[in-house]
């Protein structure tokens, strides 16, 4: 709808104004191009909906008096709106300019005279016809995003009508009189409808995923935090980008810092992620309690000789071989915060703290703790965009293992080092690598699909580069 694709990628809700925003949005003038080619094709068809009623009158035509006239069964039969321009009106909105539009008309016409009666056909010719208008951008009850027209002008340039059959030299006579009517019938249809078309567009918008479900644990809102600025090259949104906990809306004990997205011209839409909006999943999921893991010796690689069993660890810590031989055992791996996000240029580092609490598994499935140890990580994360989502990877960089509490005398923890390197690298690295290739919503409308993706690692936040294209 028009111009669907540019206004569209303004999508998203309600203002909380004073709040730094987790996402930023930017529109480019090549963005706002492609809406307007969309926009346009949308405009046109709606233009060729125009119905002019019949119209009839009575004019005065010298030399003859007076001539009852009728026009009658007026259909479209070309249009066309060759010359067209959105352009950026900044803090205001999008200015629509139409220019060198024709409209071509046939119809019936019919007069009377004293006694005598006449009637044909015609074809009007409309050309240089200009459209002008303003698009703006509001909110509707639900908060999200709603166009409208305003400032809307029609201007026929010219016409040219034809008649055909009946007495030329008495149609002749009154065709001012008739071009009159019929611009102003035509006049009066133009604005109505580009504000139609415009209006159309709130069908669309209410598709956005201005509150979009992640999983069962988390969703994240996209709504605006300021109003959109306007500048002469591009439109910039301010998006609240933050995680909650579905049905519960807590905010994180931190808060989003400032940033700008860089001047962009390579693509269509810009969409800049700040470190605030991930660490905002970190703490839901660290909310949810999701972030814990157990792990048992069917999950380890078989071609490890390494065991979570007692005899292996028996070989660094003697006192669990002679309490518990010849038993299996588990680790429970769980975050004691939430993990800490940050963005430098080119690099995403992830901070992780946790426990790894050993346990053995009796016969009878009951467990009893061995030990308990304090886990730091660090982790490198890949970023990447899959269709209409943010994904990612991580890696294991290094980590750090202290005592925490023990129940089997004091042991050094160096020593298990590579029991617990292999078990983060082989196993929790993977399970974890499973949630993040899911990844979780961009903001979007339905039909909407992104294409030509960049992503790049700034300071503090992910840089998005995408056109765009809409089915």
């Amino acid at each position: 709808m028009f111009p669907s694709c540019c206004l569209a990628l303004l999508a998203l809700v309600p203002l909380t104004l004073g709040t730094n925003p987790g996402v930023k949005v930017q529109l480019t003038q090549q963005g706002l191009e492609y809406g307007r080619k969309i926009g346009i094709a949308a405009l046109q068809q709606k233009l060729k909906t125009i119905q002019i009623p019949d119209i009839s009158g009575t004019e005065k035509v010298f030399p003859i008096g007076k001539v009852k006239y009728s026009l009658t069964g007026m259909t479209i039969v070309n249009l066309g709106l060759p010359k067209s321009d959105l352009a950026l009106v900044p803090n205001t909105g999008i200015r629509l300019a139409i220019g060198n539009a024709f409209i071509n008309l046939h119809g019936n016409w019919h007069i009377r005279y004293h006694i005598i009666k006449d009637s044909g056909s015609f074809d009007l010719a409309v050309t240089a016809l200009t459209i002008t208008d303003t698009i703006t951008i509001q909110s509707d009850e639900t908060g999200r995003p709603a166009v409208s027209s305003v400032n809307c002008g029609a201007s026929v340039g010219s016409t040219s009508i034809k008649f055909h059959g009946g007495a030329s030299w008495l149609y002749n006579l009154f065709t001012s009189y008739i071009d009159k009517a019929l611009r102003s019938a035509l006049q009066k249809q133009i604005c109505p409808l580009v504000a139609d078309t415009i209006k159309t567009l709130n069908l669309h918008l209410k598709t956005l995923n201005v509150l979009a479900k992640v999983d069962k644990y988390a969703e994240i809102e996209y709504s605006m935090v300021t109003l959109p600025s306007i500048s002469k090259s591009s439109i910039d949104l301010s998006l609240k980008g933050e995680f909650y906990n579905i049905g519960k809306h807590q905010e994180p004990p931190f808060s989003p810092i400032a940033f700008s997205l860089p001047p962009q011209v390579k693509n269509m839409l810009y969409v800049g992620v700040s470190a605030f909006t991930a660490n905002s999943a970190g703490f839901v999921y660290n909310n949810a309690g999701v972030l814990s893991l157990n792990i048992t010796d069917d999950m380890i690689p078989s071609s490890s000789p390494l065991r979570l069993n007692t005899r292996t660890f028996g070989v660094f810590i003697p006192e669990i071989a002679k309490r518990f031989p010849g038993l299996m055992m588990k680790l429970l791996v769980k975050t004691v915060k939430a993990p800490s996000l940050s963005f430098q240029p080119n690099n995403v580092t992830v901070q992780a703290s946790g426990t790894v609490t050993a346990s053995v598994i009796h016969p009878n499935g009951t467990l009893s703790p061995l030990f308990i140890l304090n886990l730091e990580a660090s982790v490198s994360a890949r970023l990447y965009v899959t269709e209409l989502k943010l994904a990612g990877q991580i890696t294991m960089d290094n980590f750090e293992m202290t005592l925490g509490t023990s129940y089997v005398g004091p042991f050094q923890v160096q020593p298990l080092d590579n029991i617990f390197l292999m078990v983060l690298k082989d196993v929790v690295i993977p399970m974890v690598n499973v949630c993040l290739q899911k990844g979780f919503p961009l903001p979007a409308i339905g039909n909407m699909n992104l294409i030509n993706t960049e992503l790049q690692i700034l300071k503090d936040y992910m840089l998005i580069g995408t056109d765009v294209n809409f089915t």
